[in-house]
């Protein structure tokens, strides 16, 4: 089996509650043999995160570190049912990746339908690449439609390996992920596995995801974690 070479949901001291700094969370990708690292602070709307011009400033950071390439970018907060996202243009066209989430903090949980649309629409924003944590059971989803869209929208699901933890906020992820990767597997719609870490330690930690994949007999070729173009691909799109 292949192993995975890329880890591109993860937080470092700007965001406010993580607790390590990039070249920390480098070094710790390169230890556990990972190529591309995507560290993707919380846009501003979460609150202790950093403001705009951390995002606008990106630019002077060296995206080659301890051997791993860097993607920066950020985990923007949908703050809204039509799919809005707390960062402009202006800003996500020079950013290396972009993740749009729902958080509690940022919008409270709407019903199936209002929670849906706010991830469908935020698929439709050309600057998102990636649909993160789509587990947490405090927000109902119609995962049939989730998939097709995301599918439709070239726009990759996160598998996010700190849902599964023991110690995570989220209401039922593995009842909901398990719910939406059979949808992913019918439809033929790739994900991509990410830790979600916020320490440097859990930075390429993904064994709860795999256990989970492996007991679901979930298909290789349909994980964008084995190889960097293909993740490439959907930030192409």
């Amino acid at each position: 089996m292949l192993n995975y070479v890329l880890d591109v949901h993860t937080h470092t001291l700007a965001s406010g509650h993580g607790y390590s700094t990039i070249r920390e969370m480098a070094f710790e990708a390169s230890k556990k043999g990972l190529k591309m690292l995507g560290i993707t602070e919380h846009a501003p709307a979460m609150p202790g995160t950093c403001g705009e011009f951390y995002f606008l400033n990106l630019k002077v950071v060296d995206r080659m570190m301890c051997g791993v390439e860097l993607l920066l970018g950020a985990e923007l907060n949908i703050v809204d049912y039509e799919g809005g996202v707390d960062l402009p243009e202006s800003i996500l066209r020079n950013l290396d990746i972009c993740i749009a989430s729902l958080h509690p903090p940022c919008l409270k949980p709407g019903t199936k339908e209002q929670n849906t649309c706010a991830y469908l629409k935020a698929m439709e924003n050309p600057y998102v690449n990636v649909i993160g944590h789509p587990d947490d059971g405090r927000y109902p989803v119609d995962y049939r439609a989730l998939v097709l869209g995301a599918k439709e929208h070239h726009v990759l699901l996160e598998f996010n390996n700190g849902s599964l933890m023991p110690n995570g906020a989220r209401k039922n992820a593995w009842e909901q992920d398990r719910e939406m990767l059979a949808y992913c597997m019918e439809y033929e719609a790739p994900i991509v596995v990410n830790t979600d870490a916020h320490v440097d330690t859990l930075v390429g930690n993904f064994d709860l995801a795999k256990e989970k994949l492996r007991e679901i007999g979930f298909p290789e070729k349909l994980v964008v974690n084995y190889s960097t173009e293909r993740l490439r691909a959907f930030l192409r799109k």
